[in-house]
């Protein structure tokens, strides 16, 4: 997956770092790559990770990842840096940062932390990374050396496509390891991140050792099994002189103890109780109750419950959700458990009145608001659903998973040009421009609309276009800017 990462960073630095008129970095608060450019960088790497199958795209997971990381940057020397935190099914313990506020986060560093501060002080060092803009200087310093190896190593990504025999050699003959150091943060960079980490850490309310604690149990680990490195010391080398830092760091800073949040142990154990096969997960659970070996009881009856429906077993995951509701003040997570199970068993009408009721409670949680939405689809109440995405929109205009359920909803009532134009809204919220200009192209060219909805589809086009960089002749041919035809638009 890596070399995904390496060849959309390729695709984007070509052109950014052999510009003309790119600022000098400066001194360390300057950048080589503006914020925008950062951006465009991230996203265009995204676009390759979302569609990677380790990408995990588990609303509760990702708004809870999301929540932690904006509670720690806003404690950070740059308080107002655009985050965007996401998940990959991956059991190595690794978390990594890229342009443009994107911090990928694997799920084996979520269920090997021991604390919910020892997981805030690896995203607390990752969030130094991205307001001290390390990537941006890196590539400032390297970009002599890296852009030609990047370049060999393109050719072997584009020749895997077609001889994944051939381009293993390939791949080989263009030095990745070596390439992959140069991408590395410098021993500086990582010194700082762990410095304004741990300030981050502190200011927010987590225990600030729980970093250090975290840093030593890898490095022990590295020790005893130097031939299965953890994934996070390969990309953040640990040495002696970082983790004796933060240890003189932290020794004159109180002692704070800080219990883990419940939506911190509820999402651990959802994450055991789906990673395996059910059948496993609920003999798991089941032990664990039976023998009383878990730090919480609450969300270990979550896990089962939840383990239980994947298991088909849904009396006997009522009875566990009936136990753990009993025992815990409401929880969003729960309820949507609630609901999700409701629906599992065929009782669309519990599902819809539980969805409801949770959202009064819980307004802004995302897997109820698009739980919600999406029964209303599959009970065929598309007008419903049509109204409540449109005042859920007025709420988080920039949310793409809601115009994909617009766009959904409108599909299914035969709307092709407002289909289309709610589908090219969640392309821009990604990113992803290209796909967004055909969506509106697309939809102009289904045969509906009235003129209203037209012309707005039209102004939005153009719009796009200004945005990305291009222009139309009379024709409707597309033209680079500054350039000739290039092509037809479809």
């Amino acid at each position: 997956m890596r070399l995904l990462y390496l060849f959309a960073l390729l695709c984007c630095l070509l052109p950014v770092a052999l510009a003309d008129d790119l600022p000098d970095l400066g001194d360390a608060s300057q950048a080589v790559l503006s914020p925008q450019q950062e951006r465009t960088l991230g996203d265009t790497i995204m676009r390759e990770i979302r569609s990677d199958p380790k990408y995990l795209d588990d609303p509760e997971l990702t708004q809870y990842l999301n929540d932690l990381g904006y509670r720690l940057v806003s404690h950070s020397p740059n308080d107002r840096q655009s985050l965007q935190l996401f998940a990959l099914k991956d059991n190595t313990i690794n978390a990594f940062a890229l342009p443009g506020g994107f911090i990928g986060v694997h799920t084996g560093l979520i269920l090997a932390a021991q604390s919910e501060s020892e997981l805030a002080g690896v995203l607390a060092h990752e969030i130094g990374h991205v307001v001290q803009h390390h990537i941006a200087r890196t590539v400032a310093h390297e970009q002599e050396s890296v852009l030609p190896s990047l370049a060999a190593l393109a050719v072997a990504i584009l020749a895997a496509r077609s001889n994944p025999d051939v381009a293993s050699a390939a791949i080989a003959t263009t030095q990745a390891a070596s390439i992959q150091t140069q991408l590395n943060f410098s021993r500086n960079h990582e010194r700082e991140a762990d410095r304004i980490g741990l300030q981050i850490l502190e200011k927010s309310g987590f225990d600030p050792r729980a970093m250090v604690t975290f840093f030593e149990r890898l490095q022990k680990e590295n020790r005893l099994y130097e031939s299965a490195a953890p994934e996070y010391l390969r990309d953040h080398p640990l040495t002696s002189e970082r983790i004796a830092d933060l240890e003189n760091r932290v020794a004159n800073l109180p002692y704070r103890q800080v219990p883990d949040s419940i939506e911190f142990q509820l999402i651990r154990a959802k994450l055991r109780a789906s990673l395996e096969p059910a059948d496993q997960a609920v003999a798991r659970f089941e032990a664990a109750l039976r023998d009383k070996k878990y730090n919480s009881e609450a969300a270990t009856r979550y896990g089962l419950a939840y383990a239980l429906m994947r298991a088909g077993k849904y009396a006997e995951a009522e009875q566990s959700l009936a136990l753990l509701r009993k025992a815990v003040p409401p929880n969003a997570i729960v309820e949507t458990l609630a609901a999700q199970l409701k629906e599992r068993e065929g009782d669309q009408t519990a599902a819809l009145a539980l969805y409801r009721s949770a959202l009064e409670r819980f307004p802004s949680h995302r897997a109820l608001i698009y739980g919600y939405a999406q029964a209303l689809l599959r009970g065929k109440r598309n007008g419903d659903a049509l109204k409540f995405l449109a005042d859920q929109l007025q709420y988080y205009p920039d949310n793409p998973r809601l115009y994909e359920l617009q766009a959904q909803a409108y599909a299914a009532q035969g709307k092709n040009l407002l289909q289309h134009q709610a589908q090219a809204e969640a392309y821009v919220r990604l990113g992803n421009m290209p796909a967004a200009i055909e969506q509106l192209q697309i939809g102009l060219k289904s045969g509906d609309g009235d003129f209203y909805q037209l012309s707005s589809a039209e102004a939005r086009l153009r719009q796009l276009r200004a945005l990305s960089g291009h222009a139309h002749d009379d024709n409707g041919n597309e033209r680079a800017r500054g350039g000739g035809k290039s092509g037809s638009a479809p």
